[in-house]
């Protein structure tokens, strides 16, 4: 195995370990949810704090989740199309759109990163009282989901070349 094969893999096994965590942060966001029904419509009462909680939950999930999707070939494409390809025309394919993942995921870091920041540098918190007052460390998570999804995109771009030049 290359070192670029090496570091491909090393990449998925990171991101398979980060899919693990997210699958329980998907079993706590359905817990949560299932509490603040059963407050709202057993005892008509809420929790500002619980129901924020939903989607702090739900943010990792997607951010995180996005990577691990690419990793397992859960992405959208066209498969209509994508079906009828030679294996070297999809692994091109593949190829050519995890560089422009990559690109875009350097897009969006860069473009959030002041946003994160300013949130940090304030201390941003809820604007509900009762709320979970540490929304900046939620807002941090959007350039780390981003990195995730870069680092992903770079080893399916690595496989893809590798794949594509034997396929060739």
């Amino acid at each position: 195995m290359n070192p670029a094969e090496k570091l491909a893999d090393g990449i998925d096994r990171l991101i398979d370990a980060v899919g693990r965590i997210t699958a329980w942060s998907s079993f706590a966001l359905a817990l949560v949810m299932g509490g603040n029904v059963l407050l709202r419509y057993g005892f008509n009462t809420g929790s500002v704090w619980s129901q924020e909680l939903e989607w702090h939950l739900m943010s990792p999930i997607c951010l995180f989740g996005m990577s691990y999707a690419l990793r397992h070939g859960e992405h959208v494409r066209v498969d209509v199309l994508y079906a009828t390809f030679t294996q070297a025309t999809k692994e091109l394919v593949n190829f050519i759109s995890a560089l422009l993942l990559i690109a875009i995921s350097i897009i969006i870091i860069k473009l959030s990163w002041a946003y994160v920041m300013q949130s940090w540098v304030i201390g941003e918190g809820t604007a509900n009282p009762g709320g979970i007052s540490a929304r900046y460390l939620l807002k941090g998570l959007i350039p780390l989901g981003f990195a995730l999804l870069f680092l992903q995109a770079l080893a399916q771009a690595i496989q893809s070349f590798l794949a594509w030049r034997r396929a060739g």
